[in-house]
């Protein structure tokens, strides 16, 4: 009897499921309660960035309504700081002037009763002129003797009483009467420009800096001019760094005294559990890869932390009521998704009323992608042999430039690749001797430990290749990896010209005997190197045409190559990235490409494809996102996404073309159980034979995911 009733629920069980499956009603399955929530991954957020007015008309049962229609688990929005958007009880917090009743309060209350996680923003780097005028001390002071203003808030000195003290408090306040998942703080740190109006005011002078520093340097005068050269400016750094730690740590002893469920989300790593990033559109030339640029940089960099990268939805600062379009957010939260975030819009208001509401749909559209397909997604290991190392989390000027145009030509030659963030590589130190090739783009200031950690890595069989003007403050490290010493670093190279006379290396310039250069063209001594390539030749005559001519051989090479006992390193030093990134002449990135044949010829071999440039292509291994995995790592099998950029012109996103009959060869050491289709939801036809698995896709339009399962 009891097995007969044992049969019955096995029976109803199985039935339960299979119709949960076909409404396309996920099973959840339970995870641990003691888990950290956001330790799932599985984040699908939308934050309503609100203007003081919108707390007047918010109404918390229409947000609510808006989340749900478009998947969204996760609510970011404002609580105080610059302003109280709750009835706060603290004299030193300004309360939001339009603000009715309990707003934070009732949504809160609405969202938990769906389910839905709320996230609360804190901004304390300005405060309301009401507390400037009462304690002008707590604020920012410029070396000229200028306060940073925007109408009528104030920037504040991340060393006074407001933000080493009251901040505190502030948030104490939200914690104890608020049942909130998350604190996310905006713009934390160091103040040196009014981004609003574009103006740069230098280093804080407030008082309070200046009494922190000189205990923190043994008596040091605050410096007044941003120079890296000055030995005062980098202990500077440090102090920074520091002081914005101490804070930090001060930050999660309180939070987590109050609840190991509350995250702490902001754009740093320490002591702190989601990482945010943000996909903007500030100049050209538009970066499409943004968000796969910034999840990738941050889930190899800081492989403990959850990321959340935001699609920006404003313009810029001063264009705040258009959005950019929808065919860049459509790529955005894609990447996102493909690289191991969860999908993240930041907009400007509440959903209701918006000033530009164009991407919506496509909003709805990959959270609902995301939640159909959520376990597919957010537990992936990287399947690439190469890093590029990237100039920081949030790089900008001509090095991320550089760096942009390296990871452009790799994206375009679908050869994978990581991101490790360079302050990074000291603390990753067998992550990085597992890669087969380095690449360095106009990399400098490496800490000592970093640099050993290349060179250890070069011992252990891991190649090298710097451009532009890596290691130009270490000449001992750029001797010793590379062969080289530098005679000028900040050479003008535009006129100038390359050869590439070596067939047997490059192999795509058989129709080429002269590259034309713009930008830095290093010149450097590669007599330490054992073999040297690229030829500078000189200007010679421009013109007019009846007169051109006179390129001579300069003695100077633009690449050397050190062979090591198990590796090569090879210098460039020249703009080659940058070059491309601006111009994108194609034999610029031949160059790089043929060097890459030449050093590590393995690195095509992953993955093949006759896709077009335009296609993304992320390769990683995944590992189911559901319960029962959560300590699991072998993983499940391969997921493929493809992202499809063909619509991108350079300054303006449209639709992309669709394209055809695309085939794939991938290297993988399994035979599959099954290869499906997220978009078609088909299976898809494969063969697989001595390691490698081939198939073929009849049709992309904007993005496929495809899932390549290992048998059970």
């Amino acid at each position: 009897m009891k097995k007969l009733i044992s049969l019955h629920l096995l029976y109803f069980f199985s039935v339960s499921v299979a119709a949960f499956a076909q409404k396309n009603i996920p099973y959840k399955a339970q995870w641990p309660a003691d888990m950290p929530w956001w330790k799932k991954n599985n984040l699908r957020v939308i934050q309503t960035n609100l203007p003081a007015y919108e707390a007047a008309t918010l109404n918390p049962d229409s947000l609510l309504k808006d989340l749900e229609s478009c998947s969204a688990n996760t609510l970011l929005i404002n609580a105080g700081g610059i302003m109280a958007f709750y009835p706060t009880k603290l004299d030193f917090h300004y309360t939001n002037p339009y603000m009715k009743g309990n707003m934070l309060g009732d949504v809160i209350q609405r969202c938990h009763q769906r389910g839905i996680k709320v996230i609360v923003r804190f901004d304390f780097s300005r405060v309301h002129e009401s507390i400037f005028k009462a304690h002008p001390d707590w604020c920012y002071v410029s070396p000229k003797g200028e306060r940073i203003i925007n109408t009528d808030m104030y920037v504040v000195s991340i060393n006074a009483p407001y933000v080493q003290d009251r901040a505190f408090k502030i948030i104490e306040e939200v914690i104890d009467n608020y049942g909130i998942d998350g604190i996310f703080l905006n713009m934390p740190g160091y103040q040196v420009n009014n981004p609003y109006e574009g103006k740069y005011h230098g280093i804080d002078q407030n008082e309070y800096d200046k009494k922190r520093f000189a205990e923190y340097s043994n008596g040091l005068a605050l410096p007044t001019e941003e120079n890296k050269a000055d030995p005062v400016f980098q202990k500077y750094l440090t102090f920074k760094k520091f002081t914005v730690e101490d804070w930090s740590k001060r930050l999660h002893e309180l939070v987590k005294s109050k609840s190991n469920q509350i995250a702490i989300c902001t754009y740093m790593d320490k002591y702190v559990d989601i990482i945010r990033h943000e996909s903007q559109t500030n100049s050209l030339p538009y970066w499409p890869y943004s968000a796969s640029d910034n999840v990738g940089n941050a889930v190899n960099s800081f492989p403990d932390h959850i990321i959340s990268n935001s699609s920006i939805q404003q313009i810029s600062f001063q264009s705040r009521y258009n959005a950019v379009e929808p065919e860049e957010v459509s790529i955005r939260l894609y990447e996102n998704i493909a690289n191991g975030s969860g999908p993240d819009i930041s907009m400007m208001g509440d959903m209701r009323g918006y000033e530009d509401e164009r991407n919506y749909d496509v909003i709805k559209k990959i959270y609902a992608h995301h939640k159909k397909y959520e376990p597919y997604f957010g537990k992936y290991t990287s399947v690439a042999k190469i890093a590029v190392v990237a100039p920081g989390a949030w790089p900008n000027g001509t090095p991320m430039q550089e760096y942009r145009g390296i990871q452009l030509m790799l994206k375009e030659a679908h050869i994978p690749f990581d991101i490790v963030e360079d302050a990074q590589i000291e603390n990753l130190a067998d992550k990085v001797k597992n890669y087969r090739l380095l690449i360095l783009p106009d990399i400098t200031y490496l800490s000592s430990a970093s640099v050993q950690v290349l060179k250890e890595a070069s011992r252990q069989g891991v190649h090298l290749i710097a451009t532009n003007q890596t290691m130009f403050d270490n000449p001992e490290a750029l001797q010793e990896l590379f062969g080289a010493k530098i005679v000028n670093k900040d050479h003008e190279g535009s006129g100038f010209y390359l050869t590439p006379d070596n067939n047997a290396l490059f192999k795509r310039f058989l129709k080429q005997k002269m590259l034309f250069w713009k930008f830095n063209l290093g010149l450097y001594d590669l007599s330490g190197t054992d073999k040297k390539f690229l030829p500078i030749l000189t200007k010679g005559r421009p013109g007019p045409p009846e007169i051109i001519g006179g390129h001579e051989p300069t003695g100077y090479f633009a690449m050397g190559l050190k062979q090591h006992s198990r590796s090569k390193a090879v210098i460039l030093p020249i703009n080659l990235g940058r070059l491309y990134y601006l111009h994108g002449y194609e034999e610029h990135k031949n160059i790089l490409l043929d060097v890459i044949d030449s050093v590590y010829p393995e690195a095509t071999q992953l993955l093949q494809t006759n896709a077009h440039e335009r296609v993304e292509v992320i390769l990683k291994e995944y590992v189911k996102n559901i319960p029962e995995n959560k300590d699991k790592k072998i993983s499940d099998g391969l997921m493929m996404h493809l992202v499809n950029i063909t619509g991108f012109s350079g300054n303006t996103y449209f639709e992309p073309l669709p394209l055809a009959d695309l085939s794939f060869k991938i290297q993988t050491p399994f035979k599959p159980s099954k290869v499906f289709s997220m978009v078609s939801k088909q299976p898809i036809a494969y063969s697989w034979k001595n390691g490698y698995l081939e198939f073929r896709l009849r049709k992309l339009n904007d993005f496929e995911g495809i899932v390549i399962d290992k048998p059970k």
